[in-house]
């Protein structure tokens, strides 16, 4: 199957060599590969040129936002930009993070999955991150048919139904959703697993603190959903603090009416497959 990368990269001159070097070595190569370099004040250029000049399918783009790495908008505007000089003769799509080693056999076996079942719309493996022991630990939502926004792959049926990725907090659960709500399924793939080079939200500032609570209004989840939702985050993190920042950041989107990224019917479809989910897992 054909398949486009598009890689959004700021500051990545840490991590990125490794990220572009697993690409290479897949045994099932990409038709193109976007390096979007979005504002990036390193080294982050020069590993992008080498890769440019040393393999056909990888191409530049520099963009210039906002220098702040805040989770959601930025990097999907910077996804977007590469998305629009692509064309449309791919199977799969795949927004990846610059800070991760794939296995080499990663996309063949996604193209795989896509080809054996039409009816998977997003699929991915399972994301590993390294403890102080040394020890590669997966580090993933107590949802397993979830895939982490690091190592998304879309059909493109799926991808042209839910409209693409949204530009706000909370896309890589909303992607989801549409997807379940325009008649596709999740796939993870438990044998492959890819290494994430750095810890999960370390690069998030204090802004980022009630995104996650604004992206529930947002998804139209509604306060009770969304009160569970942060509960169930907080003891996921250990922090009530997180359940505190959530409720306010509904409360403050939800005062100041601020604009919903799913339609009315989107959003009753959303609440009813919560609830469906909820009471699945406590026994209902």
């Amino acid at each position: 199957m054909d398949y486009y990368i598009v890689i959004p990269i700021h500051n990545e001159d840490a991590y990125l060599e490794q990220t572009l070097t697993a690409v290479a070595l897949q045994t099932l190569s990409p038709k193109k590969v976007i390096l979007v370099n979005d504002n990036s004040t390193d080294n982050t250029e020069t590993v992008i040129n080498r890769f440019v000049q040393e393999h056909s399918f990888f191409y530049k783009l520099n963009i210039i936002s906002s220098s702040e790495h805040m989770p959601g908008s930025k990097v999907i505007n910077a996804f977007n930009k590469g998305l629009a000089i692509l064309d449309d003769a791919y199977e799969f799509i795949v927004k990846l993070d610059a800070d991760i080693i794939l296995p080499t056999n990663y996309f063949e076996t996604i193209s795989n999955h896509f080809k054996n079942d039409p009816q998977i719309g997003i699929c991915g493996g399972f994301i590993y991150e390294k403890q102080g022991s040394g020890e590669w630990v997966l580090n993933h939502p107590m949802n397993k048919d979830h895939v982490r926004g690091a190592i998304k792959a879309y059909s493109k049926e799926c991808f042209k139904a839910i409209g693409g990725l949204k530009n706000a907090m909370g896309w890589d659960t909303v992607d989801e959703l549409l997807a379940r709500y325009n008649g596709f399924i999740m796939h993870t793939d438990d044998e492959l697993k890819v290494k994430h080079l750095r810890p999960t939200g370390k690069a998030y500032n204090a802004k980022a603190k009630r995104l996650q609570g604004k992206a529930m209004y947002s998804m139209r989840y509604g306060f009770i959903i969304t009160t569970i939702a942060s509960l169930k985050m907080a003891i996921k993190n250990n922090s009530i603090k997180s359940f505190w920042n959530n409720m306010a950041g509904y409360i403050y989107a939800s005062r100041n009416n601020n604009n919903y990224i799913v339609t009315e019917e989107e959003g009753k479809f959303i609440r009813n497959l919560r609830w469906t989910n909820i009471k699945r897992k406590i026994g209902v």
